[in-house]
Parts: C-alpha cells; sequence; structure tokens
C-alpha cells in the first residue's frame, strides 16, 4: 500500500472540481441498477467495470475534498505501529504500550515491535468515547441529586 510522505488539503480550485463532481457523481449513482456499472474515461475512451460501492467510494472522497477536508484510506486489515495507533487514540505512545499491556487491546509481536490492527484500535476508541459520554452522564445525575445542577 503506497503511504503518502506529504499530506495535502485540497487546493480552492481541487474543492472546486470536487464539489462539482460529486453533485454529478451523485445524480448518476442514484440512477443506477448495476452492481457493476461501466465508466468511460472520456480522454481515452477506455471503459473500465467498477464495482458499485467503489463508485459510492469514491464520491464520499469527492464530498469531503469539495468541503476541503483532508482524505486518508486505510484497509480495515492493515497493522499499525504503536506510534500511528497513540496518534490514532490521542495519547502517548507509552500509554498505549501499557493499555497493550493490560490486554485492553489485542496485539501482535514482530520481533520485539508491537502491531496493532486498525480495526481494533477503532473499537477500542468507540468503546473509549461511549465510556466518556457514560461518565458525563453520572456526573450530571450526580450533580442534579446533591443538587449543584438545575435541569
Amino acid at each position: 500500500m503506497k503511504v503518502l510522505e506529504q499530506i495535502r488539503k485540497p487546493s480552492k480550485l481541487d474543492q472546486k472540481i470536487a464539489s462539482e463532481s460529486y453533485d454529478a457523481l451523485a445524480s448518476v449513482i442514484e440512477q443506477l441498477n448495476s452492481e457493476q456499472p461501466e465508466i468511460e474515461i472520456e480522454e481515452t475512451s477506455e471503459k473500465i467495470k467498477i464495482p458499485l460501492s467503489a463508485l459510492k467510494l469514491l464520491g464520499d472522497i469527492l464530498k469531503a475534498m469539495g468541503q476541503g477536508k483532508l482524505i486518508s484510506l486505510v484497509p480495515i486489515a492493515t497493522e499499525v505501529t504503536t506510534q500511528a495507533a497513540a496518534e490514532i487514540l490521542g495519547c502517548s505512545r507509552p500509554h498505549l504500550v501499557k493499555l497493550l499491556e493490560d490486554g485492553k487491546i489485542a496485539f501482535t509481536k514482530v520481533g520485539k515491535h508491537r502491531r496493532i490492527k486498525f480495526d481494533d484500535i477503532m473499537k477500542y476508541r468507540k468503546q473509549m468515547k461511549e465510556q466518556q459520554k457514560q461518565n458525563i452522564v453520572d456526573i450530571m445525575n450526580l450533580d442534579e441529586e446533591t443538587g449543584l445542577y438545575d435541569s
């Protein structure tokens, strides 16, 4: 898999083209009946079949680019380093290593290096967000019970 060395925000021109292309593609996707539509590259007249799900993903990419957002595609089965996982979770690498060693996130060892499946990181991140929401609700309920918060 190709890794981009330098991530750049889409230029204003790229945003404009992506936005216009998204609108056209979204309209076309609604009219499609096939799971493998054939598209034609106008400049070369080459026709290629593309899975409908990939075409919809292209639509999502164009929509995000049109909004000026950065895009990153990561296959779900990809294993990442502890540093990359820590960046995804927004924590330090030593804290992530402690989570791994405590068994809170599954990992494998390749020699001396730990590797974590991207899917496992995202599952842990989702659990962490749900726990944070529950903690906020618990604090609000406690404040209401003690009279510190008027609803």
